[in-house]
């Protein structure tokens, strides 16, 4: 299938894209977690230096061995080898012990034993334990510098433990492939999954860029408020996806029905199941309380939310009505042609007996053909001033007579201009008649329709009665249902098959605000009931 929108390379497809960005983002993300986690790695070397120089010269503080040495005649002979062997224990750079004037009596270099210690020394000399980070003579290191004290209570000594900031640095180097490789791992888990999520993407989008999917959207936005068909979208949960303008106002939706169950929309049961049916339909007819409808339905497929359809609805409502009117007229011509055709036999028949010289008998005849036909027809356009209906009535009795049913108008029938649209008078009228001829026609003879109309106040009453068998009160009941008919569908008018016409009747009846009821058992009559907007005029 072509496409309707071509593709723009110019800014690469949206899933490149979105693969693109997220890259980037992926990239930066892992970045400054990677930095994170060797800040909190260089900080918890750090940490862990401090701690354990400060355990080293808390413990070398509280050593009796170092406060008695460094009262002694010769400190650096008793500290000089304990000192060491704890340092080179504990794994730190150096361990010093000094004077309270700096002077060291321990160093890790002897040469440096004698020279003052360098560093800061105020706050162990006022008592307090603390670290810093100093260069010294080893370099840059972290170290921790406390008090010793005598059994006075005075200071005698200082201790300093540290680490060179080269072994914190080798500490730092050891976990930096850690850090990498779980950086490294996290980008190509992240990349993979990006990748997978783009194609995915690409599938879904068709390949397009988001300035064609944008124009496509406007386009689509645009088709759904101009088409002049209605047009739904339904999952395969029954509910509406999408409903153009045109949808809502043939099926009298109010609002946007978006997400709402079909069977929630307030339809007439066989429409609601018509549109949430997911199997292939074309052109079914179907009526709301106003309209008749042309149904099409194309199946879909949703992931997810399994088949669903796409409906298109064209209004038939007009056209209907026209068909109703053409029928009309057709049956007049029909019954034109019956005419015609009886006429020319009492034609002949009278000319025959001319020429058998029964002249008194042949004027009889045709006096009283013309009597009977004229009767008729001056009692149906006495009585009704409505030129569609009288025609329909004249018509439908010709079509009755040649089918061997007699169709009688009421004597009391009297009808002026009523106002109604003359598609719906044809529709209701012409319907229960044809219901009546067929009816009676299933009956035994005599085959008979009687059809009354009359104006009371401000209502027009139309009642219809044949002497067919009739319908039980399970009948009645369901005789205006869409598709329910006592009837085949041959010979259905349009293809549409029975089981409409009374549907249409019931229809036009409940658009004007009137009532349709049906007298079941031997003999069913229908009366209708018509509010009138200004009381007809009763015809003379």
């Amino acid at each position: 299938m072509p496409r309707l929108l071509p593709r723009r390379r110019t800014g690469g497809s949206l899933a490149r894209q979105l693969l693109a960005l997220q890259a980037l983002v992926l990239l930066t993300v892992v970045a400054a977690a990677a930095f994170v986690a060797w800040r909190d790695a260089r900080a918890a070397l750090q940490r862990g230096a401090e701690q354990r120089t400060t355990a080293v010269v808390e413990s070398l503080a509280d050593s009796p061995l170092v406060a008695d040495a460094v009262t002694g005649g010769d400190p650096t002979a008793v500290l000089q080898p304990f000192v060491e062997q704890v340092r080179a224990d504990t794994g730190l750079s150096f361990v010093t012990v000094m004077a309270p004037d700096r002077t060291r009596f321990t160093h890790p270099d002897p040469a440096e034993i004698g020279r003052p210690f360098l560093g800061t020394v105020g706050p162990a000399l006022a008592g307090t334990t603390f670290t810093e980070t100093y260069t010294g003579t080893l370099g840059p290191s972290v170290r921790a510098t406390g008090t010793v004290f005598d059994a006075d209570g005075d200071v005698v000594a200082l201790v300093s433990a540290g680490l060179t900031v080269d072994v914190v640095a080798a500490d730092l180097a050891e976990a930096v492939p850690g850090i990498l490789g779980t950086a490294a791992v996290t980008l190509a888990v992240g990349g993979l999954g990006s990748a997978a999520v783009a194609r995915r993407l690409r599938r879904q989008t068709g390949g397009l860029d988001a300035a064609t999917l944008a124009r496509m959207l406007e386009h689509h936005e645009a088709v759904l408020h101009a088409v002049r068909e209605g047009l739904l979208l339904v999952d395969g949960r029954g509910r509406v996806e999408l409903a153009n303008d045109e949808a809502r106002r043939l099926l009298g939706l109010a609002g946007d029905p978006a997400g709402r169950p079909v069977a929630d929309l307030g339809l007439p049961g066989e429409l609601a199941a018509a549109l949430a049916d997911p199997r292939r339909g074309v052109d079914e007819v179907h009526l709301t309380d106003e309209r008749v409808l042309l149904v099409s339905r194309m199946p879909t497929r949703t992931p997810g939310l399994g088949d669903g359809s796409v409906v298109t609805l064209r209004d038939h409502t007009e056209l209907q009505a026209l068909a109703g009117e053409r029928d009309s007229v057709r049956a007049f011509a029909e019954s034109l042609r019956a005419q015609a055709h009886e006429a020319a036999n009492r034609l002949h028949t009278t000319v025959s007996l001319v020429e058998l010289g029964r002249s008194a008998e042949a004027v009889e005849f045709a006096t009283a053909s013309l009597a009977s036909a004229q009767e008729l027809t001056d009692r149906v356009v006495g009585a009704v001033e409505e030129p569609v209906l009288a025609a329909l009535l004249l018509g439908k009795a010709a079509t009755a007579a040649e089918r061997g049913v007699a169709l009688e108008v009421d004597p009391g029938t009297a009808v002026g201009v009523t106002g109604l649209p003359a598609g719906d008078l044809v529709t209701i009228v012409g319907n229960l008649l044809d219901n009546a001829i067929d009816a009676a026609l299933s009956g035994e003879p005599p085959r008979e329709v009687a059809v009354g109309l009359a104006v009371d106040g401000h209502r027009l009453e139309i009642r219809v009665e044949d002497s067919g068998p009739g319908l039980s009160a399970e009948e009645a009941a369901e005789a205006f249902r869409r598709g329910y008919s006592t009837k085949d569908d041959a010979g259905a008018p349009d293809g549409l098959g029975r089981g409409l016409g009374l549907a249409l009747v019931r229809q036009a009846v409940h658009r004007h605000g009137g009532t349709v009821t049906v007298r079941p058992g031997p003999g069913a009559e229908f009366t209708v009931s018509l509010p009138l907007a200004v009381p007809a005029e009763v015809a003379p």
